[in-house]
């Protein structure tokens, strides 16, 4: 691999301009011409590296969710606290979120979609549950985080445009009966 001036190695600059452009773009917007330009390559040196524009935005499209700081908080507060730690990541979220979502379409971009959910959002909350209807518990809470990311981040819905604070303790305590729910 040729070694760049700055250390990195082409395909680790292709991957970075790839991540950025995804990000930004989207999928079906982002060319292989496009990445290349970014990477000051030769188009062909990406598709040598990487295969396919699919198989690069699957290399560089993950959605990693930081829960260490959901594992110190009781069960009882755990709804408010997840929602506080996904917007306070925001950038680092939404835009592989975003991407993932608009090239969904294509099969193996709609299977990462899906390995995301389980992952980032299914996997930590079921971790911190307990009973016959942990499962289910986990995923529904899942799907509630997911329709909150769609509305703020898809549809950019200007009804959610309230204080962060109070979305996270409205949206927080929606979670929560999901979580722990009364009766």
């Amino acid at each position: 691999m040729v070694r760049r001036e700055s250390g990195r190695t082409t395909r680790e600059e292709i991957r970075l301009a790839a991540a950025r452009l995804f990000r930004e773009r989207g999928f079906a917007r982002t060319s292989v011409r496009d990445i290349a330009a970014r990477a000051e390559i030769n188009p062909a040196l990406v598709i040598r590296h990487f295969g396919t524009k699919e198989l690069l935005f699957l290399d560089t499209m993950h959605l990693n969710l930081d829960d260490e700081p959901l594992l110190d908080v009781p069960l009882e507060s755990f709804g408010e606290r997840f929602i506080e730690v996904l917007l306070s990541t925001e950038d680092d979220i939404r835009g592989v979120y975003l991407a993932l979502v608009r090239g969904s379409n294509e099969p193996n971009i709609a299977a990462r979609l899906r390995e995301v959910h389980e992952t980032a959002f299914v996997a930590p909350v079921r971790a911190r549950l307990s009973g016959p209807d942990a499962d289910l518990r986990a995923r529904l809470a899942a799907a509630v985080v997911g329709g909150l990311l769609y509305a703020l981040w898809v549809v950019e819905d200007p009804g959610l445009g309230a204080g962060r604070s109070e979305l996270v303790a409205r949206y927080g305590a929606l979670l929560q009966e999901v979580l722990t729910p009364r009766g």
